[in-house]
């Protein structure tokens, strides 16, 4: 009888993807900037050499044990060489600074775009080294989806544009989808085997528009990448449970979501149309501010509720910079250990009774000013998070002329005031707007009309 050689990771997780029966669930670590934390530098240092994504990602290899490994997890890569300006940060990827296209859709106004230009290449460059070093662990290359470079380029005012400006939008999307398409054949061609089309900006969107504006541009570029000879992935980061069986029924090969989405959910809509999963370990509660035990019970529910074929355990985005690296070697151990899993499943359930009584929310009703508390991930590098305080902000300043008082401010669920802020105001989703204390939008990014009114309503309950 012959024997068959052990698989190697790069194998098990590609049979996953095509939904195939694996030996064990893979592992994919979304290890960014944090491979920048692996090496001893900053994001921006980290970001813009190749010789540093080489090694971080080399040294998340060697510890974290991998079946497949993004090289780098950066969303602005495209929209800095149409011109985008970026604001660079120690912790996080670049965030969009500007919109070139924010007062019309005249494409012809912005640069050419080449794969030759800005960062890229230094990060095509990085994906071929990673091949040569890591044969058996599947590299994923990372793009940015049309509708959030559309929202790059045009701002938010893109969303707004679908209900009455279909045209522009569709041209843009298009012109989007042709970026990505070229994105993915370097990809592919510097050594890639996955191609994650990362849309954060999906989450905000309802089905109508996402399966009638939306799905067209990305079966595009899933059917390219798959011409090509590689597989897809269509990443949503956010509360995208609306959209999970539109999602699912695209041509990509794998829907990989965060820890918004109830992974069950997603494992029934993802199988319904044949297609694998990515997720669902959460990102800031447990990776970032738990410990080894919270990682290990986390990894632990996240394999029993997918249990099956096709899934893919991953963190929910990229991985916070400071992310303990002993976090995520104890998910690694585990993956790899099915004594371990069992000696898992017996821990005793995590302490959840904290009150947050350090963290004090104001008395709202008696305030003076309406109060807009943002609560995100992060805007420095998560996008709908970004969009999300900058339509905050955009509504108070309606309210300067008038003498209103309004202060929007922004919580971080990385951070404990965020975390107490989330607890304490209810908030369901990431990223939520929050008026005088009572959820009002939640991962969902209002347009200026109906966010201005929401305020006016707590403004005039304070004059009465």
């Amino acid at each position: 009888m012959t024997s068959h050689p052990e698989l190697t990771g790069k194998e098990i997780l590609l049979k996953a993807i095509a939904s195939e029966v694996t030996p064990r669930t893979p592992w994919v670590p979304f290890v960014g900037v944090h491979g920048g934390a692996l090496v001893g530098v900053n994001a921006e240092t980290y970001l813009k050499s190749a010789d540093l994504i080489t090694q971080g990602v080399a040294e998340a290899v060697r510890r974290y044990r991998p079946d497949g490994i993004p090289v780098v997890f950066d969303l602005q890569l495209e929209a800095e060489v149409l011109g985008c300006d970026l604001v660079w940060a120690e912790q996080t990827p670049p965030s969009v600074a500007s919109h070139p296209l924010g007062d019309d859709y005249d494409l012809a106004s912005l640069p050419g775009f080449s794969v030759e230009k800005g960062r890229i290449p230094v990060v095509m460059e990085a994906v071929r080294r990673c091949r040569d070093a890591s044969p058996d662990v599947a590299l994923y290359g990372l793009l940015t989806g049309p509708l959030t470079l559309a929202l790059h380029l045009r701002g938010d005012e893109v969303l707004l544009d679908m209900f009455d400006e279909e045209d522009g939008v569709f041209t843009l999307l298009a012109h989007c989808t042709e970026i990505a398409i070229a994105m993915s054949k370097a990809y592919l061609d510097a050594g890639a085997d996955v191609i994650a089309v990362v849309d954060p900006m999906i989450s905000q969107i309802g089905v109508s528009h996402f399966s009638g504006v939306v799905a067209p541009y990305l079966n595009r570029i899933f059917d390219a990448i798959r011409d090509m000879g590689g597989r897809s992935s269509l990443f949503v980061c956010g509360n995208a449970t609306r959209n999970l069986d539109a999602m699912a029924s695209t041509s990509c090969d794998n829907v990989s979501v965060d820890e918004n989405v109830d992974i069950r959910e997603l494992a029934a809509a993802c199988r319904k149309h044949g297609k694998s999963f990515g997720g669902n370990l959460q990102l800031t509660v447990v990776l970032l501010l738990g410990n080894e035990d919270d990682a290990r019970r986390n990894t632990v529910q996240c394999l029993d509720a997918a249990a099956g074929s096709g899934h893919i355990l991953a963190p929910g985005c990229d991985l916070p910079y400071a992310v303990p690296p002993a976090n995520l070697e104890a998910v690694a151990n585990l993956v790899h250990d099915p004594y371990l899993q069992r000696i898992a499943r017996a821990l005793p359930p995590r302490d959840e009774s904290d009150a947050f009584e350090d963290v004090i929310v104001p008395a709202y009703a008696t305030h003076s000013q309406v109060i807009v508390d943002v609560v995100t991930l992060d805007s420095a590098g998560c996008a709908p998070c970004a969009y999300m305080v900058k339509a905050a902000k955009e509504a108070a300043r309606v309210f300067d002329a008038s003498g209103a008082r309004v202060s929007v401010r922004e919580h971080k669920i990385t951070e404990r005031d965020g975390l107490g802020y989330m607890k304490k105001l209810s908030v369901s989703a990431i990223p939520s707007i929050c008026i005088d204390g009572r959820e009002c939008f939640a991962s969902l990014i209002p347009d200026r009309a109906e966010l201005v009114a929401s305020i006016k309503s707590a403004s005039d309950l304070k004059t009465v």
